[in-house]
Parts: C-alpha cells; sequence; structure tokens
C-alpha cells in the first residue's frame, strides 16, 4: 500500500475549500470601477469576438500544421501595434504588448490546434474541412474549443491594447500550437515552446489560460488550487514468448494470456496500491496488438495505454509498479516483458499555485460573481499549459460554455463529433484573462 505524505500545505480539497472561505472577497472601489469598465468594453467587441471564433470553427488545422490559423492570430496582433513574432515551435505566434512603465511581465496563453474529428453539428459554420492525419484522410474539427481560446485571447489583447496608459509591466501573449499532440515521428506544443525560450526575454512571472468547457454553464468560472488536470504518461509492453500451432499450446509460451494476466495485474496498482482519497489515477490498456489467425498462437503481442495522475508521488509509484508487475507476471509464465515509459509523450500535473490561487480568486468572484466562481473537482484529462507552470507560478481555469437551456447530462462531450458551446461564454473569457492581467499588474508594480 502507497501511503502517501500529505502536500506541503493542506490537501487539495481542503485547500480549495478555505480559499473560498478565508479570501476576501471584496476590491478596492478602483478595482472594482474597472472590473466594470472591462464589462462594458468585453460587450462592445462581442459580436467580433463570435465572428473570429466563427472564422476558425469554419478554417480549423490540425496540429503543427495550423499555418493559416497563424497567419490570421499575427496579421491581427500586428493591427494592434504589438510585436509579433511567428515560427514559435513551428506554428506558434507569440506577441508584446510593453506598457512602457515598470512592472512585472504577465503571459496570457490560448491554443489553437484543432482534432481529427469529422463535425456533425449542424452550425451554418461548421467544418467541412478534411486532412491528413498520421497517413489517414479525416475530417479536421475544434472539438475541444481552441476556436474560443483563440477568440478569447485576441479579443483580450484587444482590451490590453486600448488599455496600455492603465498597464505596469508588460503582457506576452502565447498562441500554442499542438496541445492536442505532434504528429507521429514530431514534436510540439508548450514543451517545445517552453525550449524555445517562449517565458523569457522578457522574463515571464506569472501566466494564465482558459479552457471553454461544454459541460458547465454559460457565465460560470471554475477554479481549483493545486492539481486540475492530470499527469499523462502513455506507456507500451512488448510481450515476448514462443510461438506454437494452436491445437498443442503446451509447446508455446502464450503471450496472449500472458498479456491478459499482465493487464488485469495492472489493474491492482490503482484498486490495492494507491490511497484514492486526496487524488485520483487511472492506469488503463487502451490498445492490444497480436495474432495473425485462429489457429496459431504467437510469439509477440503488444499493448498501448495511459497512467494519469494527480498527485507526483502516486505518479512516480505507478511508474515502478508497472514495470515492476509486467515484469514479475511475465516472468511468472515464461515469457519476457518489455515497457517503454513513457511512450512518446508525457505531459506534467496542471497545477495552480496555491498562493496565486488565493491572491486571484477575488477578481474571480468579481468578475464571474461570487456565486458563479466555483470550486471544481480535479479531472484526468491532460494539459500542455502544465509546462508553463513548472516554470512560473500559473493559473488554469474552467470558463462554462453550456447554453442554460440545456441539461447537463445532455451536454456534449469534448473530442466529439457533437462538441458544441454556446458563444455567449466567451465574454467571460474575455474579461477574466484582461483583469487577472490588470489585477496583477496592479498588485505587483
Amino acid at each position: 500500500m502507497l501511503t502517501l505524505k500529505k502536500p506541503k500545505l493542506l490537501t487539495q480539497a481542503l485547500c480549495s475549500a478555505l480559499l473560498l472561505s478565508n479570501v476576501s472577497t471584496s476590491l478596492h472601489a478602483k478595482e472594482q470601477s474597472s472590473i466594470d469598465n472591462v464589462a462594458v468594453l468585453a460587450s462592445k467587441i462581442e459580436a467580433d469576438v463570435i465572428k473570429w471564433r466563427r472564422h476558425f470553427h469554419q478554417n480549423p488545422e490540425l496540429s503543427n500544421r495550423e499555418f493559416e490559423t497563424a497567419n490570421t492570430i499575427a496579421k491581427y496582433l500586428k493591427s494592434l501595434g504589438l510585436e509579433v513574432q511567428t515560427g514559435v515551435a513551428k506554428t506558434g505566434v507569440v506577441a508584446l504588448l510593453d506598457s512602457g512603465k515598470p512592472g512585472p511581465v504577465v503571459a496570457l496563453r490560448a491554443d489553437i490546434d484543432g482534432l481529427p474529428v469529422t463535425e456533425t453539428v449542424n452550425l451554418p459554420f461548421a467544418s467541412k474541412v478534411r486532412s491528413q492525419y498520421n497517413g489517414q484522410d479525416v475530417g479536421v474539427m475544434h472539438a475541444c474549443g481552441h476556436d474560443t481560446h483563440i477568440a478569447m485571447l485576441m479579443g483580450a489583447a484587444k482590451l490590453l491594447t486600448s488599455m496600455k496608459d492603465k498597464l505596469h509591466g508588460k503582457v506576452k501573449f502565447i498562441f500554442q500550437p499542438a496541445e492536442e499532440g505532434a504528429p507521429e515521428g514530431e514534436v510540439g506544443g508548450a514543451e517545445v515552446m517552453v525550449k524555445e525560450g517562449v517565458l523569457t526575454k522578457p522574463n515571464v512571472d506569472v501566466i494564465f489560460g482558459l479552457h471553454i468547457s461544454s459541460g458547465k454553464e454559460v457565465g460560470t468560472v471554475h477554479y481549483r488550487a493545486g492539481g486540475i488536470m492530470a499527469a499523462v504518461d502513455p506507456f507500451k509492453v512488448v510481450v515476448e514468448g514462443k510461438q506454437s500451432h494452436g491445437a498443442y499450446p503446451w509447446n508455446s509460451v502464450d503471450p496472449i494470456v500472458t498479456s491478459a494476466q499482465i493487464i488485469m495485474g495492472l489493474q491492482t496498482i490503482v484498486s490495492r496500491e494507491v490511497e484514492l482519497i486526496d487524488s485520483a489515477a487511472v492506469v488503463t490498456v487502451g490498445m492490444i496488438n497480436g495474432g495473425t489467425r485462429s489457429n496459431i498462437i504467437p510469439n509477440k503481442v503488444e499493448m498501448v495505454g495511459t497512467i494519469r495522475t494527480l498527485n507526483p508521488e502516486i505518479r512516480q509509484h505507478i511508474h515502478n509498479a508497472v514495470h515492476n508487475k509486467a515484469k514479475s507476471i511475465a516472468k511468472s509464465m515464461n515469457a519476457q516483458a518489455t515497457i517503454t515509459l513513457p511512450l512518446d509523450y508525457s505531459y506534467p500535473i496542471t497545477y495552480n499555485d496555491e498562493a496565486l490561487m488565493a491572491e486571484m480568486l477575488p477578481v474571480l468572484q468579481a468578475t464571474a460573481g461570487v456565486a458563479k466562481t466555483q470550486v471544481t473537482n480535479p479531472v484526468t484529462g491532460a494539459e500542455d499549459f502544465s509546462f508553463f507552470q513548472e516554470q512560473v507560478p500559473g493559473l488554469y481555469l474552467f470558463v462554462g460554455g453550456r447554453s442554460k437551456d440545456t441539461p447537463a447530462n445532455q451536454a456534449p462531450d469534448h473530442h466529439t463529433p457533437e462538441f458544441e458551446i454556446d458563444e455567449s461564454g466567451m465574454k467571460l473569457g474575455v474579461e477574466l484573462l484582461t483583469n487577472l492581467t490588470l489585477d496583477y499588474m496592479s498588485n505587483h508594480k
């Protein structure tokens, strides 16, 4: 049994609860006036934000192929008079707004890639785009809301540029490619951006990011201190045995039976070794391949899976346990197991800095309203925004995108052909990005 140490301050759940009860929700009159002003300005550009979103939705591009998306973003940012850099991590766009006054560097990030999903939603701006993905002809769709993320950040760039005289420091707008993962044989996304120095020259002090949620009601913002999205670690296990005729299994070392035992053994890691009271964990085998016909026991089986964790100690324990169980079970069956972990990519935990969360919570509450600013449970989905948070304090938040007329249990899932959001939810996203920037700059001049 893995017994976890408690996090440095409090368990994540308790920390989030105390943030709500202990942090003052009141702002100075000047700060509240600024937030009210941002709401007015956001309303004035809401039609533009919707127009931008529809353009990107109708013209999605896959990871590391966001060429026209990047051109459109860069052209707009240049029209605002910003210093713009293109080709970052292949297709990323980064723009800098310099107030000319001393202060912190605040980074705001949006992801820009679509998914290999064929849209079925009946919209006048539905995607009809097709492309090549890992050698296959596929439909392409913004099935996770990245089109809204682009539009919200473009809106925040417009507002912050118009309010340049109120800023203290610099704002770095990061439009990141390949959040959904680079194509086979390529690298991309936030990890590459970090390696290329996106958080330097000038050095970023803090970073904020948003994700639209089709399951959360429009007008709400959802936060959590500590781990909010899981680390993701794909793995591969290759089991090698001895081939034989299916009629004479005693002449074989059966890798299929061995693989079945390994899969069942891997399930006991989470169910019997990990204390799940504070943090969820998942070990899933999603693909298994072996054999050519019914009457031949093959000599090799390959299986591929994913590990999701919200706690660094649990993450390391599961990594060790996957190796130990796969090898030990294989040995007990006279087979051999080779484990590759991580397989191709690996994302850290998306971890919201507790002190920063406490500092910025009043801004969320003043922007969305106290009742509509809600603590959320962590999810076992993953986000490469975590690579930015490994380097600088950051907050990652969820913004509601579900129409008030849509019951929660009927909301379409992300990454599906039916994915859809209510565009009225984007206005709050523009306000949040803008207000977080203004407030942080005001308090860290």
